[in-house]
């Protein structure tokens, strides 16, 4: 079996966008004379790769990060390694285009679109095998797999409080909010973000797990002051309080409090984890598939992880990341981004793709007998995209 052909398109998304209270930090919102920081760490396109063989078979990877130089990457230098080559072959072609890359690559869309790849060509290995992209991984280690709902982002405490109730009684015994105000507000702002906290906890109770996402929005004495305000509220964690490359400091905070700290979502490759497990500067990983180098780094990044004592919990939803998550005991739960009107991004998979698990009583399955990653692209409903190829 030999690879025939690699494309990849982007699904610009044309349609009508939500607009409601979202309003999160973010590193632009550290500075002044920021009228809308949020507005860069927004994306309403997708990119999709396909790798055709000579047998028929064809394997369908996937990137969320800057799709359009993702794409040229795609096409100008990874499509031309591939050609001829045995997908099967899935970590020699890692290294294949790693190595290839390595000059002007190793982090940011470099790998996220050798990440695509590398998710295709897993998908052709359970397609060829007849077998799901988790069992060629390591098998089923749950029943199901928990999911935590992450879609709590408005300021509104009345409606925050609604929400909350609502997923709580869906079945899900966690949830994730954002921080709705920025450190430019000061301590003003930190204020409000604990109100934001108080009203989830009091709301949902002691039984289920809330967490709160920073999105690299605090510097270190900032964060240091709010982890020590949260501490009453039993969060089973913070997440990305700080800039990824602040792994110093992260490895400071995480001496300072004894709420979990949470990050890596902006990290990439089995080196940049290495380095923030050697620093002890994380409880809990959370790379994206679709990003940290596919199937074949992720997989070494579990293996790491465990060995420190460090949970795996995926950034995002997706059976990319449903896949790692049920084959590895070093990943408890997966985050879940239900089918909502688009307003962030990170709804577009639901829109692009068919067969993503959906999650009933807070749980997601995944189909022992469905090859390969189990997705297909949809062909109608693409009136509000533009497809470029």
């Amino acid at each position: 079996m030999k690879i025939k052909k690699v494309t990849s398109k982007v699904y610009q998304w044309k349609g009508e966008v939500k607009t409601s209270d979202t309003i999160f930090a973010t590193p632009l919102s550290t500075l002044p004379f920021q009228k809308d920081s949020q507005a860069p760490f927004r994306f309403f396109s997708w990119l999709v790769v396909e790798i055709e063989t000579d047998n028929g078979l064809t394997g369908i990877g996937n990137a969320g990060l800057s799709p359009d130089i993702t794409k040229n990457i795609i096409d100008s230098r990874l499509a031309p390694l591939l050609a001829g080559e045995n997908p099967l072959n899935t970590e020699y072609l890692y290294e294949k285009m790693y190595r290839s890359s390595v000059a002007y690559g190793r982090k940011g869309a470099v790998m996220a679109a050798l990440s695509a790849v590398d998710i295709a060509l897993w998908d052709i290995k359970g397609l060829h095998l007849r077998q799901p992209v988790f069992m060629l991984l390591g098998g089923r280690t749950k029943a199901s797999i928990p999911a935590y709902y992450s879609r709590l982002y408005t300021r509104n405490l009345d409606e925050l409080q609604e929400e909350a109730a609502a997923f709580k009684a869906q079945g899900f015994d966690a949830m994730k909010l954002r921080c709705g105000y920025p450190m430019t507000e000061g301590l003003k702002g930190m204020k409000k973000n604990v109100e934001m906290v108080k009203v989830v906890r009091e709301t949902v109770g002691d039984e289920v797990d809330v967490m709160l996402d920073a999105y690299m929005g605090f510097d270190f004495y900032f964060a240091k002051r709010f982890l020590k305000a949260l501490e009453p509220y039993n969060l089973r964690w913070v997440e990305e309080l700080l800039l990824p490359d602040e792994i110093s400091n992260f490895a400071k905070l995480k001496q300072t409090t004894d709420i979990p700290i949470s990050g890596g979502e902006h990290e990439f490759g089995r080196y940049g984890f290495h380095e923030l497990l050697q620093a002890n500067a994380l409880d809990i990983i959370q790379f994206d598939t679709n990003r940290v180098g596919g199937f074949t780094e992720a997989q070494r990044i579990c293996h790491m992880a465990q060995v420190h004592g460090v949970e795996i919990i995926p950034h995002g939803g997706q059976m990319h990341n449903l896949h790692v998550v049920m084959s590895s005991f070093a990943s408890p739960m997966a985050e879940y981004f239900p089918k909502t009107p688009v307003e962030v991004g990170n709804e577009l998979f639901w829109y692009i793709f068919d067969g993503e698990a959906e999650a009933e009583n807070g749980q997601l399955q995944l189909d022992d007998q469905k090859p390969g990653m189990g997705l297909t692209l949809k062909m109608e409903g693409l009136e509000n995209f533009e497809i470029i190829e």
